[in-house]
């Protein structure tokens, strides 16, 4: 289960504790101060209420990193009730709603998440595939074991280490043969030592 990370304490936190869901929901939606936004999205994960969703979804494309942040942290503590809609936003066209997606769905580690990750392994953003793997690694699917070794050839090092890392936690003679062959020609030395050690 996800931690709630306590966000600093905003001027005026204890109206914020005061208010239900919705007057929360009200003020995650009007409010322009971004500390105020990110307080408001860990009470709405600390309240677990599913009609928090649709506003913490949207608050995953906030322009504040802190809001983002809490916001998947708040909809992973929600958990099963936030996986359909947080499938459907890997779909986003803003790649940070995508990318915050894809952890909140790692962190929230039911086997209904595996499916959108893995369509998340072939986005076209970097960072978004990045944490696809990482969500994936935390399931250990071995339905991800296929689209994983083609992200073994990406064009980025940090993909392709987490790809060598979610194989090596998978296991299986498969994921292995995989990684052997990627040994021989994996540029990068980092990821090499990442291979060498899921190989161990």
């Amino acid at each position: 289960m996800t931690e709630l990370n306590i966000p600093k304490k905003p001027e005026g936190f204890e109206e914020l504790e005061k208010l239900g869901v919705d007057g929360l929901i009200q003020r995650l939606l009007d409010s322009t101060d971004p500390n105020i936004r990110q307080y408001v999205a860990y009470l709405l994960g600390k309240a677990k209420n599913p009609r928090a969703i649709p506003p913490l979804i949207a608050a995953l494309g906030d322009f504040d990193k802190s809001v983002r942040e809490q916001a998947t942290l708040a909809l992973s503590a929600i958990g099963q009730a936030a996986i359909a809609p947080l499938s459907a936003a890997m779909k986003e066209p803003k790649w940070e709603t995508r990318y915050r997606a894809a952890e909140a769905l790692g962190r929230i580690a039911d086997e209904k998440a595996v499916k959108p990750l893995i369509q998340g392994l072939n986005d076209n953003r970097d960072h978004v595939r990045y944490m696809a793997a990482k969500g994936l690694r935390e399931l250990g699917d071995s339905n991800a074991i296929e689209p994983m070794i083609i992200l073994l050839k990406d064009e980025n090092q940090y993909v392709r280490m987490m790809a060598v890392r979610a194989l090596g936690a998978i296991g299986g003679e498969k994921s292995l043969d995989a990684l052997r062959q990627a040994q021989k020609t994996e540029p990068d030395e980092n990821v090499k030592e990442a291979i060498a050690e899921a190989l161990k």
